[in-house]
């Protein structure tokens, strides 16, 4: 039998709260017709204000989807209902074979990505492009590094020479080092106190990427990768991959102006290694990839390089993703979580955060904040990260008792993403 997704997963696919209740209103059978699934996809035709219905398919691997409304949101309200019917009234989506416009999409789709994998890029051509783009960010760098040395040489305190940092971020987007842009741009909203800690770590940055050749590969792989260059997923997966039943720990989403990011997080089951997954979307548009949290998936992975590896190329999926055990996962101590981030800084110091479960930890709410403590250390939460209703949802499921929560640890404190209760699902603390 297959697995059908609980409805706070299908939600979470949704772009907007909008999408949400709309969706809501297509979870029943009333107005769909024609709908089916063969295990791998999802079909079924809606009635809307047009004698014609809309058609909408889902595949549900990715997942992917397709609908005939001229929604210009992605998944659309049809695809989101058809899902919480599927998830909700299952008898109401029989199994059955596609209709031919699901298989031709479908097909088309195989077809599609079967032409991505033959593709094959010109080596000549891609060696004079990461020659040209080397030397513009070596350029953009050192700019970087006299502009920092400029403002330490006139003194902190001294702004009378001292103009926004959007200037510099722009020069660093023209020297194609956006990470690198990035970290400019937030020095103007930094406090005073923190300015030069965050001075010298652009400038060691800066100065690592005009060295990269100088320096170890792992190393030289993290400082490409703090300065903004990009992996193709194609040649991430040409390399080694791990293979494992990942446990799927949480997600979160984050937006801006031009894009949505959704972080996924997984442990390997027999590795114990962590995995960092992104997917991006569009502004109205859901990323593509969506987890169950608490779900077991049997994949392989493959990481992007660094000193500490934790990015990863999503590869073959062996089957549906499964739920989890019913216990939580292992966790560590608040010394050990410490203790453990403090290594992981000494081999990439420009490290803000890393997956950690916490074990036996109790929310505290107190009048300079949000902790939590395991009873013999204490660990301040990063609010800045969470919704405050998130957090009194923390509070709630643990009533007072210890419990095991997977969050990012850094030098700013404790993130979290997800709980789990003795005998309870896993609750997400990504959303109010």
């Amino acid at each position: 039998m297959e697995e059908r997704w609980s409805t706070e997963h299908v939600l979470s696919l949704a772009p907007d709260a909008a999408s949400q209740k709309a969706a809501g209103k297509l979870s029943a059978p009333a107005p769909w017709s024609g709908t089916g699934t063969d295990g791998t996809a999802l079909w079924g035709e809606c009635k809307g204000s047009g004698r014609t219905p809309y058609r909408t398919a889902i595949e549900l691997a990715t997942p992917a989807y397709q609908c005939s409304c001229p929604s210009r949101k992605f998944p659309c309200k049809h695809a989101l209902g058809l899902l919480l019917l599927w998830s909700g009234t299952p008898e109401a989506v029989p199994a059955g074979e596609p209709a031919d416009w699901v298989a031709e999409w479908l097909a088309s789709r195989q077809e599609r990505a079967e032409k991505r994998v033959k593709e094959q890029p010109d080596p000549e051509a891609a060696r004079r492009r990461a020659e040209k783009r080397g030397a513009r960010v070596a350029a953009g760098a050192a700019e970087l590094r006299l502009r920092l040395a400029d403002r330490v040489r006139h003194g902190l305190a001294d702004q009378s020479t001292a103009g926004p940092w959007e200037e510099v971020a722009a020069r660093m987007v023209d020297a194609q080092a956006p990470g690198l842009a990035t970290r400019v741009r937030e020095l103007d909203a930094l406090p005073q106190e923190r300015l030069l800690e965050e001075y010298a770590l652009l400038h060691l940055l800066a100065t690592a990427a005009t060295r990269l050749d100088e320096l170890p590969a792992e190393l030289a792989a993290t400082v490409r990768t703090r300065v903004g260059y990009t992996v193709e997923a194609t040649e991430v997966l040409a390399g080694p991959t791990v293979r494992d039943r990942w446990l799927v720990l949480g997600s979160r989403d984050t937006s801006d102006d031009r894009l949505v990011t959704r972080r996924i997080w997984l442990r390997g089951a027999k590795t114990g290694r962590f995995a960092l997954l992104l997917s991006f979307g569009r502004p109205g548009q859901a990323p593509v990839l969506a987890l169950p949290t608490g779900h077991l998936v049997e994949a392989e992975l493959a990481y992007h390089p660094g000193a500490h590896p934790l990015r990863a190329t999503l590869g073959e999926r062996f089957g549906a993703p499964e739920p989890g055990p019913a216990d939580p996962p292992a966790g560590l101590t608040v010394a050990e979580a410490v203790a453990g981030y403090g290594t992981a800084v000494a081999d990439d110091p420009w490290l803000e955060s890393r997956p950690t479960v916490l074990d036996g930890v109790v929310p505290v709410h107190a009048p300079d904040g949000w902790f939590l403590t395991d009873g013999h250390h204490t660990v301040p939460v990063r609010t800045s990260t969470v919704p405050e209703a998130a957090l009194w949802r923390l509070a709630a499921v643990s009533t007072g008792r210890p419990l095991t929560v997977f969050g990012e640890y850094g030098h700013q404190g404790f993130a979290p993403v997800t709980a789990w209760a003795a005998g309870r699902r896993p609750v997400g603390l990504t959303t109010a």
